[in-house]
């Protein structure tokens, strides 16, 4: 019989190995299943192997691993035949969120109706349109033809299919819920990418008025603000101009003169913001930064907290080990102050503690949240908890990106008129100081004639 080694982790997420004497993967999984542990590699040892070479098996899976056919010993044993464990070239681009919502929710029904994996996996990818994804469902199918499971072919993908999809589809494995997974997968995806198309559209108008408001104001420079530095050389002669308008005039000759030194700068700081972002310390600082900051903080603190607790509560309800899932809750996390306090119940949780109290030490999360944690887990009911935090905070998501929409549009109105009425202003200012010195003139004029009349 063929012996199988693995690779798991118990309830308390502690990792452990060791072989098992079964017939086939499917058996291995199930023997795993019922000894408690969450398997994260399963393959067929050297003994296993070359009973399946004897049935000629072994020479198939080389072949379509494109691997040489004499090649065995530790290294043929390792890839067990799995030849989705070899990366592929060219397998490497991406696909959009919408794109793989529409898949797993389509394969949730197939496999719903009844329908076996791999078949479903062949009907979708027939009719799938995206290039990448079509090709990744092929490989998907040959790797469950080769005898790997659903959720080892997905890790193949990372870039595709990250922790969190993987994950769950190990666990509805498992639990023989592949399909409950998968539409939970769907359901996540989509709330997940309709609160950030909200956050996008809001985000929409005020970056529109700033690219209108720079195009202005670097056409006022160029070609506006050097037009009128003529007329006044000639209007005005050796009078000085005022102060703001030759501050005005100086950055326009700067600009005009030295524009590609001005792109340089403008690219320079742009750059070293971004380097500034890709370390620890700076990442860190603007994260903390980002919910401080008015009306966008509050905005980014309730999608940070919605994303949390509908991703721990989907891992937990699909029966992913809770310290498992704070790890994948901690990795996918775009705010570093959040993953920070994620790790610190992971921590707490791995020490035979509560969530509740890193939670309420973190500062981040509003007491509502933490009662409701604790409820949860009071009661037993901590996904349900989670799950119904998320929908409220999804909810308060959109009340606070319209009030955030509502705000802004007049504090971008009044910027940019701001920005471009001072540039107006400082070009009309030697006019009036002109228009000043003619009627002083023409008053000094008139009264050097009364008072030669009058005499």
């Amino acid at each position: 019989m063929p012996v199988f080694q693995y690779e798991a982790m118990d309830a308390k997420g502690k990792p452990t190995k060791g072989t098992l004497e079964v017939a086939n993967q499917s058996e291995a999984l199930t023997r795993l299943k019922e000894m408690g542990y969450f398997p994260t590699k399963v393959v067929e040892s050297d003994k296993g192997k070359d009973k399946d070479k004897d049935k000629g098996k072994d020479k198939d899976k080389g072949k379509d691993a494109k691997a040489p056919a004499g090649k065995g010993g530790a290294k043929g044993a390792k890839k067990g035949g799995l030849q989705i464990n070899i990366k592929i070239p060219g397998m490497g681009g991406k696909v959009g969120t919408k794109t793989l919502c529409n898949f797993t929710r389509q394969l949730a029904t197939l496999v719903d109706a009844g329908l076996p994996l791999m078949r479903g996996l062949i009907v979708l990818q027939k009719g799938e349109k995206d290039p990448t994804l079509r090709e990744i469902l092929g490989k998907l199918a040959q790797g469950i033809e080769g005898g790997s499971t659903f959720s080892e072919a997905l890790a193949q993908h990372p870039k595709v299919f990250n922790k969190l999809f993987v994950n769950m589809v190990k666990a509805g494995e498992l639990g023989g819920v592949l399909e409950v997974t998968l539409t939970r997968l769907a359901e996540f995806a989509e709330k997940a990418e309709k609160i950030k198309g909200k956050v996008k559209a809001a985000l929409f108008y005020p970056s529109a008025v700033m690219t209108v408001a720079v195009g202005i104001v670097a056409l006022l420079m160029i070609v506006v603000v050097p037009k009128f530095e003529e007329i006044f050389k000639d209007m005005l002669g050796d009078q000085g101009l005022p102060e703001f308008t030759m501050l005005v005039l100086n950055i326009s000759r700067f600009i005009q003169h030295n524009f590609l030194m001005t792109a340089g700068i403008v690219a320079a700081i742009v750059i070293s913001f971004k380097l500034f972002l890709r370390t620890k310390f700076g990442a860190r600082m603007f994260d903390k930064f980002s919910l401080k900051i008015p009306v966008f903080g509050e905005v980014i603190q309730k999608v940070a907290i919605s994303r949390f607790t509908r991703t721990l509560g989907t891992l937990i309800s699909s029966g992913v080990p809770i310290l498992q899932s704070l790890n994948i809750v901690r990795e996918t996390s775009s705010n570093i102050m959040f993953a920070e306090a994620v790790q610190s119940i992971h921590d707490s949780v791995k020490e035979g503690e509560t969530i509740v109290g890193p939670l309420e030490a973190s500062k981040i999360f509003p007491p509502m949240v933490v009662s409701m944690v604790d409820v949860g887990e009071q009661t037993g009911a901590l996904p349900e908890m989670l799950m119904k935090v998320a929908d409220n905070y999804e909810e308060e998501v959109d009340n606070a990106v319209s009030a955030m929409t509502s705000l802004l549009e007049p504090i971008m109105i009044v910027f940019l008129a701001v920005v471009v009425g001072s540039i107006v202003i400082a070009m009309f200012l030697p006019l009036i100081k002109l228009m000043d010195s003619l009627g002083g003139g023409d008053d000094d004029k008139g009264g050097g004639k009364g008072k030669k009349g009058k005499d």
